[in-house]
């Protein structure tokens, strides 16, 4: 009664590092105790999570190099890992509540959140590509669309990219 703020397993997200692939848990060597997973093993972890009262993940893609492109296409392609991942956590556990990374860094061959021509980041480029990115997230299943990068006018452009979907 005399508290203000109350911190509970049921306001924790659980951030999980995806990697392609099969049997695959790899310890991050910067974040220690964390891993990348394939979503064959990652299913048993998040039935653990949820029998913990974990409900809430934020899942970040580690994309091959060979899938990157100047435009990020992979980000919204329909094979793309990541998002079938998603449809796959969603089915097995459709009361988990998936939130997800739009951000083209982890698709982009040049590293960065937004479409670079002559070494500068072109904003108003970027905008219809984190769009579609975040409408092949939501189709795929996820409950929170989480905009990660630091281009202006991006909550407008996913917004209405959703709204017309």
């Amino acid at each position: 009664m005399l508290t203000e703020t109350h911190l509970g397993v049921e306001h924790l997200i659980y951030p999980i590092f995806l990697k392609d692939g099969k049997q695959i848990k790899e310890e991050i060597d910067s974040l220690p105790g964390n891993y990348r997973w394939s979503v064959d093993k990652l299913l048993s972890e998040l039935e653990e999570c949820l029998k913990l009262g974990i409900k809430t993940i934020d899942i970040f893609p580690a994309v091959d190099e060979a899938l990157k492109d100047k435009t990020a296409s992979y980000s919204y392609a329909q094979d793309n890992f990541y998002l079938l991942a998603i449809r796959t956590i969603k089915e097995r556990f459709p009361e988990l509540t998936i939130m997800t990374d739009v951000a083209m860094d982890p698709y982009s061959s040049d590293g960065h959140d937004g479409y670079v021509e002559n070494g500068e980041i072109m904003n108003d480029a970027t905008l219809p590509i984190l769009a579609k990115m975040a409408v092949a997230q939501a189709q795929a299943g996820a409950d929170i669309i989480g905009p990660s990068d630091m281009m202006d006018g991006r909550v407008g452009a996913i917004r209405e990219a959703l709204d017309d979907s």
